[in-house]
C-alpha cells in the first residue's frame, strides 16, 4: 500500500476489507477496555442476547475507576456487577482496589497498550492510547457487547489531521503539553477534528515524553475526533521496556501519507494557557484571564494524573502554601503513580502545603465525588472537560489548565501563571 497514514496501516493489517478513508471496514481487536459505569449495561446486553462466552478473556481489562472507593449504593452496584462478571468470565486483567486506577492511565501503565494494535474501550477518552502508537477510540456500550462477544467491531474509516508541532517549549515559562493541546484546541474547535483521526508530529512531539504524549491524544476528543495517535518512537520503546515482554509492531505513516487537513504550530508561540468556561476550545493565554478568583484547584483526572504531573505540581507547591479559602485536590491516577508519589517525599510536599490527597479515580473530573462544585464556585482543573454543570452545580465554571498553573493558582489565590513559581 502507498500513501497511508499509520491509522490506516494499522486498521488494514487488522482486516480483510480494503482500508480507505470513508469505508466501512470490519476489524478484529487486540483488547477490549471497560469500567464500572458502562461495561455493566453492556453485560446485561450479553445476557438478553443469550451471549454465555466473550470472545477471548486474555484481550479483556476491567477496573472500577469512576466512584470507587464506592461513593453509594447505586456505584457499588455496579462495582460488584463488573467484578462478578470479571469473575464468570475468566478475566485476568481486572483490577481491585489497591492495584486500581484510571483505566487511561493504568492499563498504559500495566504494559497492555502497544504500538500497532487495536484497542476500544467504552469511555470517550480512550484516544488516549494513541499517544503509543495504537489506534484506539471510544465507543458505547452496545458496541461494547457486540466486541466483548465476537472480538471485532465496523469502523468508518477515518480521515486524517496532520497536526505538525515544531520548535522548543518555553519551560521556564510554564509551557507543558496540556498548553499545546489547548492551544490547537483554541485554534479548530470542538469540531474541528469531527470524526477524524489526528495524528501529531514534530519536533516538539518527539522531544516530549510518552506520559506527556498521552494528555496530547487524551484531549483529542475534545476536538471531535475519532483518534489521536503518535507514531512510536525512542521514547515509545522506553516507557514499554519494562512494562512488557510482548512483541508489537511499530507502525509510521508513509512520506508521501495522504491528509485531509495539515496544521503547523510553533511551540515557541505558545504561553501557558487555559480554557475558560464553558468549552474546553475557549482557549485564552493565562496573562488575559489571570485574577479570577478561584475556590478549588483540581489536579488528576486521565488527562494529568501521571507521576510527572504530580512532579510538576510538587516541585511548584514546595515550601509555599495554598491560598486562604481555597481548597486544593490531588489525586494521582493510578495506585503505582500514588506509590511512587509517596516514595519521593512528592505527597508529604503537597499535603505540606495544605493540598487534599485522594486515592485514585475519576472522582471529581465528572462530577463524580471527592470534590463537587457548589453554585457559583470556581475551579482550576487539569482534567479535560468544562462543560456545564461538568464538576458540580450548572452555575459553577471550570478552566482547564496544566498541572503548573493549577498548582500556582492554588498558592496565589487567583489565575496564576506558573513562570513565576519556575
Amino acid at each position: 500500500m502507498e500513501h497511508n497514514t499509520i491509522t490506516e496501516k494499522i486498521l488494514q493489517a487488522h482486516s480483510d476489507d480494503v482500508v480507505f478513508p470513508g469505508n466501512i471496514v470490519h476489524t478484529r481487536l487486540d483488547l477490549v477496555v471497560g469500567h464500572e459505569v458502562t461495561t455493566p449495561p453492556a453485560v446485561e446486553m450479553l445476557k438478553m442476547a443469550g451471549v454465555k462466552k466473550i470472545f477471548d478473556p486474555d484481550k479483556i481489562a476491567l477496573v472500577p475507576d469512576h466512584f470507587v472507593p464506592n461513593k453509594d449504593v447505586q456505584s457499588a452496584e455496579l462495582a460488584r456487577r463488573l467484578r462478578e462478571f470479571a469473575r464468570e468470565q475468566g478475566i485476568s486483567k481486572y483490577y481491585e482496589l489497591g492495584q486500581h486506577g484510571i483505566c487511561h492511565a493504568l492499563f498504559p501503565e500495566k504494559g497492555l497498550i502497544l504500538p500497532g494494535s487495536t484497542v476500544i474501550g467504552a469511555d470517550s477518552h480512550t484516544c488516549t492510547y494513541g499517544a503509543l502508537g495504537a489506534f484506539s477510540t471510544g465507543i458505547g456500550s452496545t458496541d461494547l457487547a457486540y466486541a466483548l462477544a465476537k472480538g471485532s467491531l465496523w469502523f468508518r474509516v477515518p480521515e486524517s489531521m496532520l497536526i505538525t508541532v515544531d520548535g522548543v517549549l518555553r519551560r521556564k515559562s510554564g509551557v507543558y503539553s496540556k498548553d499545546i493541546i489547548l492551544s490547537i484546541l483554541g485554534r479548530i474547535g470542538v469540531d474541528g477534528a469531527d470524526y477524524m483521526a489526528m495524528e501529531f508530529c514534530g519536533r516538539t512531539v518527539r522531544s516530549l515524553s510518552a506520559e506527556a504524549r498521552m494528555t496530547i491524544t487524551n484531549m483529542a476528543i475534545e476536538a471531535g475526533a475519532k483518534s489521536g495517535i503518535i507514531a512510536p518512537d525512542s521514547k515509545t520503546r522506553e516507557y514499554l521496556k519494562n512494562r512488557t515482554s510482548q512483541p508489537y509492531e511499530e507502525v509510521k505513516s508513509d512520506p508521501d501519507a495522504r491528509y485531509a487537513k495539515e496544521i503547523h504550530i510553533n511551540a515557541e508561540e505558545i504561553s501557558p494557557s487555559v480554557a475558560c468556561p464553558r468549552l474546553p476550545s475557549n482557549v485564552r493565554p493565562v496573562s488575559e484571564v489571570r485574577g479570577v478568583k478561584v475556590n478549588q484547584v483540581f489536579i488528576g483526572s486521565c488527562t494529568n494524573g501521571r507521576i510527572e504531573d504530580m512532579r510538576i505540581a510538587a516541585s511548584i507547591m514546595k515550601g509555599e502554601r495554598v491560598a486562604k479559602n481555597v481548597r486544593m485536590i490531588v489525586i494521582p491516577a493510578t495506585t503505582g503513580v500514588y506509590a511512587e508519589a509517596l516514595r519521593e517525599g512528592l505527597l508529604s510536599t503537597l499535603i505540606d502545603a495544605g493540598a487534599v490527597v485522594g486515592t485514585p479515580t475519576c472522582g471529581p473530573c465528572l462530577g463524580g465525588h471527592m470534590g463537587i462544585l457548589a453554585a457559583g464556585e470556581v475551579c482550576v482543573s487539569s482534567s479535560n472537560r468544562n462543560f456545564v454543570g461538568r464538576m458540580g452545580h450548572i452555575t459553577s465554571d471550570v478552566y482547564l489548565a496544566s498541572p503548573a498553573t493549577c498548582a500556582a493558582t492554588a498558592i496565589s489565590g487567583e489565575l496564576t501563571s506558573p513562570e513565576g513559581f519556575l
